[in-house]
């Protein structure tokens, strides 16, 4: 299956779609680093039978973002943008990993097709990334929402809802996707619940209730996403 490129391979995600299909090819940044367009086209002359690309590397923390939102510019919607002008050249199908926080969060339950609308920087620039996806024949865009396997943090939100699942499931659901040939924009993730809840179901224990409002950067409320598309596929 070295027909096939993981994108952030050394990421929580990436590393858990290596477990499940090691014979995918996981380059290096300094190897296949999207803000290069001359790196991956070297990386791609290299490997001629490479014809899907699942596009896991990206700058996730929203105060990160919002601290140093040119990052998030380069990496998540010209570096997106560089590896979708390729794709489309070389007639590569584009799997790309998007966020339900595309969504403004005040009602939840999300279907593919409703309004986006990002409450902060870091949502804008995935959605960026999504703009230029759009813009292929082939691709995919997989929103959803995942964390470590163990709950990392001592306090969780309890007005933030989610679909959130753990990296080790979402992989698994993401090469479902991969394999079924899908091509459009689909929601994977679990039952709507607050982070809360979520952190006690990965047996998380003595976890601290915060609320997003405490948080200087804007957070969405329920970004909770309908499946149904999945659950059909």
């Amino acid at each position: 299956m070295a027909n096939i490129i993981v994108t952030g391979g050394s990421g929580k995600l990436g590393s858990e779609i290596k477990k499940n299909r090691p014979k995918f090819l996981y380059p290096a940044r300094d190897e296949f680093d999207i803000t290069s367009t001359s790196k991956i086209e070297n990386f791609l002359d290299r490997n001629p039978q490479v014809d899907t690309v699942i596009h896991c590397a990206a700058l996730v923390s929203p105060p990160i973002v919002n601290e140093t939102p040119e990052l998030a510019v380069i990496t998540n919607i010209i570096g997106t943008s560089n590896l979708s002008v390729i794709c489309f050249k070389r007639k590569i199908k584009l799997i790309y990993i998007s966020t339900d926080y595309v969504f403004s969060g005040k009602k939840g339950n999300y279907l593919e097709d409703d309004e986006l609308l990002p409450t902060n920087k870091y949502a804008w620039s995935k959605l960026g990334g999504e703009c230029a996806i759009r813009m292929l024949d082939k691709y995919a865009i997989i929103r959803l929402s995942f964390g470590p396997d163990i709950f990392p943090y001592d306090a969780a939100f309890i007005d933030q809802y989610t679909s959130r699942e753990p990296a080790s499931v979402i992989a698994k659901k993401i090469l479902m996707i991969v394999e079924s040939n899908f091509n459009g924009v689909i929601h994977i993730g679990g039952k709507r619940k607050t982070v809360y809840d979520y952190a006690l179901s990965l047996g998380a224990n003595n976890i601290n209730k915060i609320s997003i409002k405490d948080m200087k950067v804007q957070m969405p409320t329920d970004t909770s996403l309908d499946c149904t598309k999945f659950n059909n596929l």
